[in-house]
C-alpha cells in the first residue's frame, strides 16, 4: 500500500518521450490483410443491435422472446443395396412469432451434391499444377451419381398438393392462407434420397462400405440432413435463408421428433432420441443395457462376437423398425449397421430431471480396440466437464459413432472417425495422434450437444459461437484428461496465425471465412482462455460463463447476447477485448521499449556532487586524448597557467550553494520535508503497443537480491494512449532485469521486445537439401558411353516435329 501510494504523490520532473506510432485502425474498411476483400460482409456493422424487448441490454433473453416450434413424425427406411432413404413426414409448425407468415422455408442442404447446385457450381481450387487421387475419384463420382431429395410432394391437412418452389438448398413452401400469431399448420412430405459415399464425395453423412480385399463385404451408414427440415425465422434477422455452401452449418428450430427407421433386420441402430421399443433387442442385450446404467465401466450391449456373427452371415430380406423419441432437439441423425459393436455406461449427474446420461458407443471391429479402450469414457469425461461450465446435460443418451465422417454433431448422437491400423505384416497398431485424436475428437463433437445443439447459436452466420465456445472447453476438458494433451487453446500456439496474411476477424460470415480452423476454432478459443486465466480470472469467468449458457440454453443467443452476459455478469468492462480479438486481425505485440532508474534528488549539495561526479566518470575518455598519451599537455608543463579552476572542476560544492540550501530548508514545509525523506528507487517502463491489439501487461521483474516478483498491469493502462504509454513502479529494491508476458499467456508475437535489457535472438537454421542433379537423358535411358564409341552419334534421331 505504501509503494502505491507515493507513486501517486509525486509528480516528477524527468518525463521519457514515447515514439510515435501510426493509429492501427480496427474499423469496417480495415476488416482483413492481405488481398481479400469480403463482399459479403454483413450489413449489421460493428455496432452492437439497439436492445429491444426480446433482447434486452443484459444480454438475456427479453420478456417477450419468442422462437418457432416444429414437431416431426418421420417414417424413414433405408433400402441397403441402393443406398437410398424412403421418407414420409409430418411436419407441425407452431408461430410464436408476432409476425403473420405466409410461407414457410425448408432447409435442403443434400442439394449440394446436385451437380448445378450453388455450392458445387462455386468450388474454387488452389493454382497448383498437381491434382490428388481423391479430387480425381470425386470429380468421376460426380459424372454418374447425383445426389439431393427426389421425389417431393407435399399435401396439406386436407390431402391437396400443396405448391412449393425449390431455390438451389432451400425450399420455399406457400400456404394457403397467411399463419397468425399462435397458430399451428401440419403438411406431410414425401421423399426419397441417395446416400452419398463419404469417403468418396465428401461431407457429413453417407456410407461406407468395406469391399476392399480381405474385408467382410458391409457398409456402415450414417444419416444426417437427411430429411427436409424447417429454416428459423427469428427476431433478429426473419427468415434465415442462406444458402448451404458446405461450410456454415445448420441453423434450426427446436421441436419434438417421433421417428420409425426401418432397416435390414440385422442392423443395429444408434439415433437421436430414446428407444421406445427395447424389445427389438434380445434380452440379453436388454440386460445389459440395464447393467450399463449403474456399472463403473462400459458394458458391451452388443458383443464383438454378435457383430462378427451378423458379418458374417448378412440378412438378404427382411427389415424390422426402431422407434425413437426425442423432445427439445433441434435436429436428428441416425446409424445403422450389422457392422457395430456397442458398448455403455451409465453417468451420474446433479440432475433430478436426468440423472443419469447412457454415455454410448458404436463401432465396427475394425475400430478396435482404439474405441472400446477411450470413446464411451471420453463422453463420460466430457459430460463431467460440460457440466461444470455450462448446464447439466439435458438429454437421456449421448452416444459417438464411428464411421467415415470424421467429426460432426447431432442432438445425442455424434459421428467420430479415428481408427487403428494394419501395417504391410498384419500387425495392428494405432499411433498417439489417433490415440489423441479419437479423445478430442469425442470431446468436441459431444461438446457440441451442449454447443450448439441446447445453446442454439447461429452456425451458419456465427460460427465460432459454435466451434469456439465448443474448442475453448475442449481444451479445458483435454487439459482434465491429461495436463499434456496436445490442445487447440495455448496462446503460444495462435501466434503464427495471428501474424499471418489472408485472415479476417473472428466476425466474419462462416462461407467467407478465410483460414477457416484457425478462425473459427483456434483464435476464439486462444481468446476465451485469456479472457479466463489472464484478464477476468476464473472465478469471475466462470460465473458469466455458466450464466450466459444458463439464459440461452434451449434459445437462439447471438454475439451480442454473449458479449453483454460476460460483461454483465463480471462485472468488467470487456469492449477492448472484443474490439481486438474479434473484430479486427491485428495481433498481441507488446515491446519493452526502455526502463529508467530514478530516485529523489538529495537536498545536501556534497551528495548531489558526488553524485553527478560519479555520472560523470562513467562517460569515457574522449578517443583524441586517450591517443595523446605520451604527450607532456601546456598544463602539465607550466605551472603558471594553473590557477583555481584547474584545482575544482564543476561539481565543485560552493560556498553560495550550501546558503542557498540552508535557505531553501528553512522555507520548506512539513509535507515536503516528509516527501524529500524519500529514498525508494522509481522505475518508469516505456511500453509500446507494435502489435495493435491492447492487452494487460505482465511484468516479471528480477531484483539484485535474486529475488523475483511479477506484477499484472490491467488493460486499462493503454486507456490515454493505445499506441505507448510510461508506467512506475516503486521499490527499495534494485532491479537487475524485467520480462513481460513471462508465462507466454498473452499470445503475444513476438518475444524478443519483451525483455530489458535486450536478449540475443537464440535462432536455428538448417542447412539447405542439395539441389537435384541436373537432367541427363542419357544415364536416365541406362545409355553408357565410352571415349572410342560412336554408338551414340550414330543412333537414330527422333522424326521431326511436322
Amino acid at each position: 500500500m505504501r509503494l502505491a501510494i507515493l507513486a501517486t504523490m509525486f509528480a516528477f520532473a524527468a518525463a521519457v518521450a514515447a515514439p510515435a506510432l501510426a493509429q492501427v485502425s480496427v474499423g469496417p474498411v480495415d476488416q482483413s490483410k492481405g488481398t481479400f476483400e469480403d463482399k459479403f460482409r454483413q450489413f449489421e456493422g460493428e455496432d452492437w443491435p439497439t436492445p429491444t424487448d426480446y433482447r434486452n441490454a443484459s444480454g438475456a433473453p427479453g420478456h417477450r422472446y419468442w422462437q418457432q416450434q416444429v414437431d416431426y413424425s418421420i417414417d424413414v427406411a433405408l433400402d441397403e443395396p441402393s443406398r437410398t432413404l424412403t421418407g414420409k413426414q409430418v411436419v407441425t409448425y407452431t408461430n410464436n412469432s408476432p409476425d403473420a407468415l405466409g410461407y414457410l422455408w425448408m432447409l435442403l442442404d443434400q442439394q449440394n451434391y446436385r451437380r448445378n447446385s450453388l455450392a458445387e457450381r462455386t468450388r474454387t481450387y488452389s493454382a497448383a499444377t498437381e491434382v490428388s487421387v481423391n479430387e480425381v475419384l470425386r470429380v468421376q463420382r460426380m459424372q454418374d451419381w447425383e445426389g439431393g431429395f427426389n421425389d417431393l410432394k407435399i399435401t396439406g391437412p386436407d390431402g391437396a398438393d400443396v405448391p412449393f418452389t425449390i431455390v438451389d438448398s432451400m425450399l420455399r413452401l406457400e400456404l394457403p392462407t397467411p399463419l397468425k400469431t399462435g397458430e399451428t399448420y401440419s403438411f406431410t412430405l414425401d421423399f426419397t434420397l441417395p446416400m452419398p459415399e463419404t469417403n468418396v464425395v465428401g461431407g457429413r453423412s453417407g456410407y461406407e462400405c468395406f469391399t476392399k480385399a480381405g474385408e467382410d463385404g458391409n457398409c456402415i451408414f450414417l444419416a444426417a440432413q437427411w430429411f427436409p427440415r424447417l429454416a428459423v425465422y427469428s427476431d433478429y434477422e426473419g427468415w434465415h435463408n442462406a444458402q448451404f455452401l458446405g461450410s456454415g452449418e445448420f441453423t434450426l428450430e427446436f421441436g419434438d421428433y417421433d421417428v420409425r427407421i426401418t432397416v435390414p433386420t440385422d442392423h443395429q441402430v444408434s439415433s437421436t432420441g430414446a428407444l421406445q421399443n427395447p424389445d427389438i433387442l434380445t434380452a440379453a442385450q436388454r440386460q445389459r443395457l440395464d447393467q450399463a446404467r449403474t456399472a463403473d465401466a462400459p458394458v458391451y450391449i452388443v458383443t464383438a462376437a454378435e457383430a462378427a456373427a451378423a458379418e458374417a452371415a448378412p440378412a438378404r430380406s427382411g427389415t424390422r423398425t426402431w422407434h425413437f423419441k426425442a423432445d427439445d432437439v433441434r435436429d436428428f441423425a441416425f446409424a445403422s449397421s450389422r457392422k457395430f459393436i456397442w458398448d455403455a455406461v451409465g453417468v451420474e449427474q446433479d440432475n433430478p430431471a436426468q440423472p443419469v446420461v447412457m454415455a454410448m458407443s458404436f463401432y465396427p471391429k475394425e475400430a478396435r480396440p482404439l474405441w472400446d479402450a477411450y470413446s464411451t469414457k471420453a463422453i463420460a469425461h466430457t459430460i463431467d466437464v460440460y457440466n461444470q461450465f455450462s448446464i447439466p446435460y439435458p438429454y437421456p443418451t449421448a452416444q459417438s459413432v464411428n464411421g467415415p465422417v470424421g467429426g460432426m454433431e447431432y442432438p445425442m448422437i455424434t459421428f467420430n472417425g479415428p481408427r487403428p491400423v494394419r501395417d504391410d505384416n498384419g500387425r495392428l497398431t494405432y499411433t498417439e495422434r489417433a490415440k489423441n485424436g479419437l479423445i478430442g475428437v469425442v470431446i468436441h463433437e459431444v461438446g457440441h450437444i451442449y454447443f450448439p445443439m441446447v445453446i442454439n447459436s447461429d452456425e451458419r452466420q456465427w460460427t465460432w459461437m459454435d466451434e469456439g465456445l465448443n474448442s475453448f472447453l475442449q481444451y479445458i476438458a483435454q487439459k482434465l484428461w491429461d495436463p499434456n494433451f496436445p490442445s487447440r487453446g495455448e496462446p503460444r500456439d495462435i501466434v503464427e496465425y495471428m501474424v499471418s496474411q489472408d485472415q479476417v476477424p473472428i466476425m466474419t460470415q462462416s462461407d467467407s471465412v478465410l483460414q477457416f480452423g484457425n478462425n473459427a476454432y483456434g483464435k476464439p478459443a486462444t481468446a476465451l482462455v485469456i479472457l479466463r486465466e489472464t484478464v477476468l480470472g476464473r472465478e469471475l469467468f466462470d460465473r458469466a460463463f455458466r450464466e450466459y449458457s444458463q439464459r440461452w440454453a434451449f434459445k437462439r443467443p447471438t454475439p451480442y447476447d454473449f458479449f453483454r452476459t460476460m460483461e454483465e455478469s463480471s462485472g468488467v468492462d470487456l469492449d477492448w477485448f472484443w474490439r481486438g480479438w474479434f473484430y479486427s486481425t491485428d495481433h498481441v505485440d507488446i515491446s519493452l521499449e526502455n526502463v529508467v532508474r530514478a530516485q529523489l534528488q538529495s537536498t545536501d549539495p556534497d551528495v548531489r556532487a558526488r553524485l553527478a561526479r560519479e555520472r560523470f566518470a562513467q562517460a569515457p575518455t574522449p578517443t583524441t586524448v586517450t591517443n595523446n598519451a605520451g604527450i607532456e599537455t601546456v598544463i602539465e608543463r607550466d605551472p603558471a597557467v594553473r590557477d583555481f579552476y584547474n584545482s575544482t572542476d564543476q561539481f565543485t560544492v560552493t560556498a553560495q550553494a550550501r546558503r542557498d540550501q540552508a535557505s531553501a530548508d528553512k522555507k520548506a514545509d512539513e509535507d515536503r520535508r516528509r516527501a524529500q525523506g524519500f529514498t525508494d528507487n522509481i522505475y518508469r517502463f516505456t511500453f509500446r503497443n507494435v502489435g495493435g491489439v491492447v492487452m494487460p501487461v505482465i511484468v516479471k521483474m528480477t531484483w539484485d537480491d535474486g529475488t523475483t516478483e511479477t506484477v499484472r498491469v490491467a488493460a486499462e493502462v493503454w486507456r490515454r494512449n493505445s499506441q505507448s504509454v510510461i508506467w512506475q513502479y516503486v521499490s527499495n529494491k534494485t532491479l537487475v532485469s524485467a520480462e513481460l508476458d513471462p508465462l507466454w499467456e498473452t499470445a503475444d508475437a513476438v518475444r524478443v521486445n519483451n525483455y530489458f535489457p535486450r536478449r540475443i535472438d537464440e535462432q536455428t537454421f538448417t542447412l539447405g537439401a542439395p539441389p537435384p542433379p541436373a537432367p541427363n537423358r542419357m544415364r536416365d535411358s541406362d545409355v553408357e558411353v565410352s571415349p572410342d564409341s560412336t554408338a551414340v552419334r550414330d543412333a537414330p534421331r527422333p522424326a521431326a516435329r511436322p
